[in-house]
């Protein structure tokens, strides 16, 4: 399916100082909300507490239900409407474990029932330990770095042949957090240093395209993150799940254009290097829109109709696929030309 012709001739490289600003001033906007917001909305799955999703027969008032779960103790709580309006459903947080004992449910439901005046139903209790909270944080900051620093060492020993170059270089990386992280070092601190350090080494030790692949992730990753952040979603495990598939998704894209360029570098060796990868994305420029396009419209799908339990990690994806094409067209094939320009 031909969806761009075959002679096509944008010029991205020449507009690539525009896609650099877009992309300062999207990460600028991410961390500034970050700070602002004193870091992420934490689920339950991360601050811990409890979480209540509870079903009423008829339309009831968010100060009701706080009214009932006030008269049995759960007096700092927040409620808010779940799914949609006519479902009458909410969903109930506490920043303390709620004690399960037997017949809380029914405990709860007659407050909440008394307090409305509606008949109630407890659809689903989630509890976390705050110790278990910040463990999963922890593990989830880690599962992202080590998805993007073995993603750039596959970069680098597939275009660049540097597979033992690049395997000590994730040894010693590995090893070094692993260590520090036995120490009451901050995670987030640890994980930013750690990437910080595997850049300069990229750098340093020529590793072209497995640097224009890890700053594009990285670039991903974190306007994703932000576009949570400054809308005030909850960041949960599900979230992690979906960054970790936007690292694969973005990949994809990535690779294609590489291949691609490394080919006409081959083939076309009179040209500039501006001209060679201008012209890889441009031949790419169909199948990477194709795929974006399917994939964007299933997620899009999912969205709409997927329900609230999957709502957020829907929004992750979309904001994702957008980023992650734009990001493999006007990140990290151009940081192969500002490479040649040092």
């Amino acid at each position: 399916m031909q969806f761009i012709k075959a002679n096509i001739n944008i010029n991205f490289i020449g507009n690539r100082k525009l896609g650099y600003a877009l992309s300062v001033l999207l990460i600028v906007i991410s961390i500034g909300s970050l700070i602002i917001n004193k870091g992420l909305k934490y689920g339950v799955d991360f601050a811990g507490g409890s979480l209540l999703q509870v079903k009423f027969d008829h339309t009831v008032k968010i100060d009701d239900i706080q009214s009932g779960l006030n008269a049995i103790g759960l007096e700092k709580t927040s409620v808010q409407q779940f799914g949609d309006e006519n479902g009458n459903e909410y969903l109930v947080r506490t920043n303390t474990p709620i004690n399960t004992s037997e017949g809380f449910s029914t405990r709860i439901e007659q407050a909440l029932t008394k307090s409305t005046g509606k008949g109630s139903h407890i659809l689903r209790v989630e509890m976390v330990g705050p110790q278990v909270g910040k463990d999963l944080r922890g593990k989830a900051l880690f599962a992202i770095f080590f998805s993007l620093l073995f993603t750039a060492i596959y970069i680098s020993g597939r275009f660049e042949l540097k597979w033992i170059l690049s395997g000590v270089i994730a040894a010693a990386l590995f090893s070094a957090v692993s260590i520090l992280s036995i120490f009451n070092v901050s995670i987030p601190i640890l994980i930013a240093a750690a990437l910080l350090i595997t850049l300069v080494l990229f750098w340093v030790l020529g590793l072209k395209y497995a640097l224009g692949a890890i700053i594009a992730l990285i670039h991903d990753v974190l306007i994703t993150v932000g576009a949570f952040s400054v809308l005030g979603k909850e960041f949960t495990l599900p979230i992690i799940a979906a960054l970790l598939t936007i690292i694969g998704y973005s990949l994809n894209d990535t690779i294609i254009v590489f291949d691609r360029i490394r080919e006409n570098l081959k083939k076309q060796q009179k040209d500039t290097l501006d001209i060679t990868i201008n012209r890889s994305i441009n031949e790419t420029l169909s199948r990477t829109l194709l795929t974006s396009l399917t994939t964007l419209f299933s997620v899009i799908a999912l969205y709409i109709f997927g329900g609230g339990i999957i709502h957020d990690f829907a929004f992750a994806m979309i904001v994702g696929i957008l980023v992650g094409t734009y990001s493999s067209i006007f990140i990290a094939s151009p940081i192969l030309l500002a490479w040649q320009e040092e």
